[in-house]
């Protein structure tokens, strides 16, 4: 029997533009490879997985309706011979650097099959009609999703600068064979880069491995200044090559190249490229970047296999978001609202699954817990090694990436600033059932104390945070093949730093009605299920960003903070007046203006840059810093707006519409000087506050996030560890205790770590041990 919905179907051909999710199934792991494959619907182009338990591709029928799919399965079937370099295509003009994955190695089969869900195993001839043909044919050509945002995300715009524009050279001269064959300083061959100033040709920078080069092009640029360099062996024929400026620290076009090599002698017609560019070199660099998967005395760490050891595929500088998120997920309140209240999620789901943020992260949850794609599969590299596949969060990424220009790219971006981030997200997304707001473990409240030097009045404020940010102190003790070596340093210690007073100058005391010195210090109010730490290891020493190597020493379990716990208003303590309201202070990210701080840069500083930067986070406020570091008004005072008259009608209606209460917009709205987008900012950070017209009986009052009762008794959960130079390259690996052992998630690699490297972590997850419970798990 002929099926009577292909009549009926309105059929659209995909655009260039059109998202089209045919490698992956929208709401978990199944693939082309799988036996079932994917059916892709040609109503929307979802992916659906098919002739699984779950079969998804039936489940979106059932949500949308959408009864035609065409069903694509792919299977290798030999290697495919790479291409000669004589039958390579010539290389576009580079006005972005771009890098695709090279596929040309495997050479697949695809089988296709049309079929109707609202007919029960009915297939359909593509060739039907004329319609159905085309729009079958030009989703089996197009680039599926996954393929535009992975190309989308490692595109960079390379523009020209007044340097490159402004370039002026010294006298021509032709430079002889031997000049060009390695550095003038050093007996180095590759990495070279030729000054376009003056012609000499100079080795790299020296990565964390000691590879790359010895620096001397840098060493250069600081004795001459001549600031626009060439790399050789990435010239070609069309005018194409790797150029940086020094000045403006990064890649730049040159759009005279030609005539500017020309000047040495150059032609650039004669060239062929033969080493990689920057942009090769800095993926490969990363994907070196890795943690020993081998045990002290040289045997291969035992991989884990099943529920909970499931590996995340690297993305490309993605490791950042694998750590963190394998972190998370080991947490019971993330298992339990996105693996198992989520698990009828797609059946009744109305969205498209690729944007629905309940879609993606159970499909993650699940993808990481379920043990569906936690199978051994023998080593590519040693055959008596078991290894999987582990699963790529292509999807989840792109999602979380919307409206981010950092956390789109592929660029290596900073473990925490990307668990802060999520768990802002998630907290936005959750916030009309903050009862289901996993993000809640991480809450707690600090108690911030000042006090006046002069009349001796304190004033008490309690800040709700989600995460402490504490300096690691570094003592130099010596050097060891080039490498500062530093003396460990105790863990409570760092916390005492932490809570440490410190002084204020010119503190405009509302009591005194004049400057005074102030007095202040931090503890905890109250303390969260799980305490998640940043040890800042990153410094800048004369204005270069380096990595400490100080190693923390804990203590042993249980680990307790009973005193770090803040007294509050003691007996005979007199209270500083409110400040008079004669100008509204501009608000900023205390998170990122503690991390500046910790780089070295002064408060008055970082807290112009973030409200510059329009308080988008920490990095981008760096920026900004460097480049205003030589402003005349760098250090004065921020300046104040006077007092607002008060939101309009329309910014509470704007945020009652998020599902607020009138109350607690008007107190948003003043304390953020009537800006909307801040406030909105501001009640995500306050989810407790009542706002102006909440009750005066404290009792009824706002709730404070995290619990008062002592014993306050931890132990390090898991942790995240970095290797590298910077936190823009090297490698992040995750260590997570799992039934009474550590285990390492290296990517897609799973195995039981017997001595986790628990002192040298960037980012710790301290869990709160309760009276009855075991440390063993």
């Amino acid at each position: 029997m002929a099926c009577p919905h292909i009549k009926n179907t309105s059929f659209k051909v995909p655009s260039a533009y059109t998202q089209v999710h045919k490698e992956e199934c929208t709401q978990c792991f199944e693939s082309q490879d799988g036996l079932g494959g994917i059916d892709v619907c040609l109503t929307c182009f979802n992916g659906g997985c098919a002739e699984t338990e779950q079969c998804h591709a039936k489940t979106h029928y059932n949500t949308s309706h959408h009864p035609l799919a065409v069903n694509i399965r792919r299977r290798i079937v030999s290697e495919k011979p790479k291409r000669t370099e004589d039958e390579s295509p010539p290389p576009q003009k580079i006005s972005k650097l771009a890098i695709v994955p090279d596929s040309e190695t495997i050479k697949y089969e695809f089988f296709t099959k049309v079929r109707c869900r609202a007919c029960p195993g009915v297939e359909v001839s593509k060739d039907t009609t004329p319609e159905l043909n085309a729009i079958v044919e030009a989703i089996l050509a197009t680039l599926s999703s996954a393929k535009q945002s992975e190309v989308k995300a490692w595109e960079e715009e390379i523009y020209p600068c007044e340097h490159t524009l402004c370039l002026t050279q010294d006298s021509p001269k032709k430079l002889e064979t031997q000049d060009l064959a390695h550095c003038t300083e050093c007996d180095l061959k590759e990495n070279l880069w030729l000054c376009l100033t003056c012609g000499t040709l100079h080795c790299g920078r020296k990565h964390y491995d000691g590879s790359g080069g010895n620096n001397h092009g840098i060493e250069h640029f600081e004795k001459t200044w001549h600031v626009v360099s060439c790399k050789l062996g990435t010239i070609t024929p069309e005018g194409t090559a790797d150029i940086y400026c020094y000045k403006c620290n990064d890649a730049k076009l040159d759009n005279e190249l030609a005539v500017h090599l020309a000047n040495w002698g150059i032609n650039i017609s004669q060239q062929l490229k033969t080493e990689k560019n920057m942009t090769e070199l800095q993926l490969e660099q990363n994907m070196k970047f890795d943690f020993s998967m081998t045990t002290e005395d040289g045997k291969q760490l035992e991989p884990k296999f099943g529920p909970g050891y499931t590996g995340l595929k690297n993305l490309g500088n993605s490791c950042y978001m694998a750590s963190i998120i394998q972190a998370v997920f080991d947490i019971n309140t993330f298992q339990d609202r996105y693996f198992i209240q989520l698990q009828d999620h797609a059946s009744v789901c109305q969205n498209d699954p690729a944007n629905c943020w309940d879609c993606q992260l159970h499909k993650l949850a699940d993808g990481l817990l379920s043990g569906n794609y936690s199978l051994p599969i023998p080593s590519t590299t040693d055959n008596d090694t078991l290894s999987q596949e582990g699963i790529a969060p292509g999807m989840f990424k792109t999602l979380f990436g919307k409206g981010h220009e950092e956390f789109a790219s592929m660029r290596q971006q900073d473990a925490y600033e990307f668990f802060q981030l999520f768990c802002k997200t998630v907290s936005q997304k959750e916030h009309t059932n903050k009862d289901q707001d996993p993000t809640q473990t991480f809450e707690f409240s600090l108690e911030q104390r000042l006090q006046c030097g002069k009349c001796r009045k304190i004033r008490y404020q309690v800040d709700p945070s989600s995460s402490l940010s504490i300096n690691v102190p570094a003592k130099r003790i010596g050097e060891e093949d080039s490498k500062t070596l530093y003396e460990p340093v105790g863990f409570y210690e760092c916390l005492d730093n932490f809570v440490q007073e410190d002084t204020v100058e010119g503190y405009n005391c509302p009591h005194c009605k004049e400057k005074t010195t102030a007095f202040k210090s931090v503890k905890f109010n109250t303390f969260p299920d799980v305490l998640v730490i940043h040890a800042r290891r990153f410094a800048f020493v004369d204005w270069v960003p380096r990595k400490l190597d100080v190693k923390i020493t804990f203590p042993k379990e249980p680990i307790n903070l009973d005193k770090y716990l803040g007294t509050g208003q003691q007996p005979g303590e007199d209270v500083l007046p409110e400040d008079e309201v004669l100008a509204e202070a501009p608000s900023f990210d205390q998170s990122a203006v503690e991390q500046l701080m910790g780089m070295g840069f002064p408060e008055i500083r970082c807290q112009k840059a973030l409200i510059n930067t329009g308080n988008n986070g920490a990095e981008v406020a760096m920026n900004w810093l460097f480049e205003h570091m030589d402003d005349p008004d760098i250090d004065a005072p921020l300046a104040t707006a006077p007092p607002s008259s008060g939101p309009t009608d329309d910014q509470i209606t704007t945020l009652c519409d998020m599902g607020f209460t009138p109350a607690q917009a008007k107190k948003a709205l003043r304390e953020t000087n009537n800006s909307t987008e801040r406030a909105l900012d501001w009640l995500f950070n306050h989810p407790g506050d009542l706002g102006e017209a909440g009750s005066s009986d404290p009792s009824s009052g706002p709730s404070i996030p995290g619990d008062a009762t002592p014993p306050f008794d931890y132990r390090v959960k898991s942790f995240v560890s970095h290797k590298g130079t910077s936190v823009h390259c090297g490698h992040y690996v995750a260590h997570v205790r799992k039934e009474g052992e550590w285990v390492l998630f290296n990517d897609n690699k799973v195995a039981i770590a017997p001595n986790p490297p628990i002192g040298e972590a960037y980012v710790y997850f301290l869990q709160r041990f309760h009276s009855g419970k075991s440390y063993t798990e």
